[in-house]
């Protein structure tokens, strides 16, 4: 995972003193306060940690899923102009691969196990890997909800090839 994400987050946290940010907190800081990015890029930077799994949601709160405080800030730091495209290369094609870790983790399953699920349930239903990665995590029980963005985009990716 890219180090330059995991500095702003825990630059986020640690700015903020708190170990749980709200979605709204996380965007304006980021536009508004330290103007790194535009509201609606902050917007994107944000979703795209929720489904590259550096950040989870709990309830109404985002926490990170790595220690902010084992990671170094440089004094002065900036992100990189080209860390928000860096990210969004990195993030579609791990968005089934941590849908499988996650139901994987959840079940107990083994995670092959858990991927030919979803690709007969592609077969059967018709449907692109990521919908059918988001219902086997349903037949479980397992929140996905911060893949929705990432299936629905790759959707309408589909749909204008």
């Amino acid at each position: 995972m890219n180090s330059e994400i995991k500095i702003i987050i825990a630059f986020l946290f640690k700015r903020s003193g708190k170990k749980e940010m709200t979605q709204s907190e996380l965007y304006l800081t980021l536009s508004m306060d330290l103007k790194w990015f535009s509201p609606q890029k902050a917007k994107e930077f944000v979703n795209s940690t929720l489904q590259n799994n550096i950040l989870v949601k709990k309830g109404a709160f985002l926490t990170p899923t790595f220690d902010v405080n084992k990671i170094t800030i440089p004094i002065g730091f900036r992100p990189s102009k080209g860390v928000f495209y860096k990210q969004k290369e990195e993030e579609s094609p791990d968005i089934i691969e941590s849908i499988v870790k996650r139901i994987a983790e959840d079940t107990g399953q083994n995670a092959k196990d858990i991927f030919e699920k979803i690709k007969y349930v592609e077969k059967e239903k018709n449907v692109i890997l990521e919908v059918a990665a988001l219902l086997i995590g349903r037949e479980y029980n397992i929140a996905l909800d911060n893949y929705f963005e990432g299936a629905e985009r790759k959707i309408f990716k589909e749909s204008t090839k």
